[in-house]
């Protein structure tokens, strides 16, 4: 009866340890270990004709952010350590391009009485594609990827619009580096 009993104890941890888990692989293969970062392009639509929308009620422009950007994917990369970062595009397995397209920030919630807004969402709009060097073959592409983040500018939860630029900043870098790295 023991025997049994120690059987079926066995087994069934055996088979309970074989299906639990989940896994993830690259995207990059075994083989690339490096990746190489454009700089960022700015592709933000400056131009005063374009009309405003529901969609897109503010023109907001802030200087420099696709060099923010580059920086906090490069940091990502490192922080992560799946793929080296190497500074020559010829060192590289992989190179990451990108291009910013639109920061919007978006109204979310309104108080009741004065219609004033109380939230916004942060969005940073961007295109990119990976790239396998040895092969020349892009390996995949996303237009309009976007990073966020949601911000009180009033009451004891408030952040600075800076405060929530650079964190909707970091949530792109990291989306980017997961989408780079990981195959689920």
């Amino acid at each position: 009866m023991k025997g049994r009993l120690a059987f079926l104890s066995v087994a069934l941890c055996l088979i309970a340890m074989a299906g639990c888990g989940y896994s993830t692989h690259s995207l990059a293969y075994k083989k690339s270990t490096t990746i190489f970062i454009k700089p960022f392009e700015n592709k933000v639509d400056l131009n005063i004709n374009t009309e405003l929308s529901d969609r897109n009620p503010y023109r907001l422009y802030r200087p420099g952010m696709e060099t923010k950007i580059t920086d906090a994917v490069i940091s990502r990369f490192l922080v992560d350590g799946y793929l080296k970062v190497v500074s020559k595009e010829d060192q590289a397995d992989l190179i990451l391009s990108g291009a910013l397209l639109n920061f919007e920030k978006q109204p979310l919630r309104y108080d009741q009485l004065s219609q004033n807004v109380e939230e916004y969402r942060a969005n940073i709009i961007v295109d990119i594609s990976l790239e396998n060097a040895t092969k020349s073959k892009r390996v995949w592409s996303e237009k309009g990827f976007v990073g966020f983040f949601e911000y009180n500018q009033t009451g004891p939860n408030s952040v600075s619009e800076d405060t929530a630029i650079n964190n909707a900043i970091a949530d792109l870098a990291k989306r980017i580096v997961e989408r780079a790295v990981e195959d689920w």
